[in-house]
């Protein structure tokens, strides 16, 4: 029997409510939800995860409550009271926050039996899955933010070498099946030979480790998930990421057109032009 994120991973409705939530992870992608949906006169009621949503979520206007990691019970609790029946998930909780500070509450522990492995996506699913039976639609994380999405071909003003190309080709093979295994959604390669690739320490980590142990001349490719459930985890890059690369000595982002989100996408740009950084979006 499928479960209710297998059958809804692709089918979520794109009309959003005047009310909606806002599960909010670390980084910068909840704040550009927040002020998406405020430019499109969209009230959003903030669950703001403690210990990861980043302090100024509560300047953009939103209704905002603070819950700790695991605490499904009393989002739902919170939701209901504000009259919400959708909400987005945005932002990161940093893997290994899963599994030491996650404490599942009797709506988790629902489906928890059922879960076959226990690894970030599958307890978002989970998560996924008891909204769903409370009435509370998870969305398309990127639904408000689709012009922030990566496109096809070169992203700023440098095309990548001949050299590069190759890489970037090998890279997204690389990555492709690391992504089908699970492992991880970013490989760090050079000269046709994997440098880094990505488990649970996450991206700006992967690509520090490349640059210890190489200092120039890298390719950075990240990817979806074969069957990316875009409600969670969709891959994502910023500006911060630039300087890391350019700190680390990569010289190109590589990454899944139309499936990666690009935080803050004229600052990544600009800042990549400055460092002479690639950015590349493939099909």
């Amino acid at each position: 029997m499928k479960s209710r994120r297998e059958e809804a991973s692709y089918s979520q409705s794109s009309i959003l409510h005047n009310t909606i939530g806002l599960i909010a992870g670390n980084g910068s992608f909840p704040l550009l939800v927040l002020d998406e949906a405020g430019r499109r006169g969209v009230k959003v009621v903030v669950l703001a995860i403690k210990g990861e949503a980043d302090s100024r979520i509560g300047e953009r206007g939103a209704t905002v409550h603070w819950i700790g990691l695991g605490e499904v019970s009393r989002a739902i609790k919170l939701f209901k009271q504000e009259a919400v029946s959708q909400a987005i998930m945005a932002g990161q909780v940093k893997h290994k926050k899963v599994f030491t500070l996650l404490k599942p509450d009797p709506a988790l522990l629902r489906v928890w039996s059922r879960m076959k492995t226990r690894n970030t996506d599958a307890v978002l699913g989970a998560v996924a899955d008891v909204l769903a039976e409370e009435g509370i639609e998870l969305m398309d994380s990127t639904c408000l933010l689709r012009p922030w999405m990566a496109t096809a071909g070169v992203l700023g003003s440098r095309q990548p070498s001949r050299g590069e190309r190759k890489d970037i080709e090998f890279g997204f093979r690389i990555a492709r099946e690391l992504a089908r295994l699970d492992i991880g959604q970013t490989v760090v390669v050079k000269g046709g030979a994997v440098v880094a690739a990505e488990a649970m320490e996450g991206t700006d980590e992967t690509i520090r480790r490349a640059g210890r142990l190489v200092s120039e001349g890298l390719t950075v490719v990240k990817v979806a998930r074969p069957a990316q459930d875009m409600r969670f985890d969709v891959p994502v890059v910023g500006p911060r990421t630039i300087d890391v690369m350019g700190e680390a000595g990569c010289s190109v982002l590589a990454l899944q057109a139309e499936k990666s989100l690009l935080l803050e996408r004229e600052a990544l740009v600009a800042a990549a032009n400055r460092r002479g950084i690639v950015v590349f979006g493939a099909v």
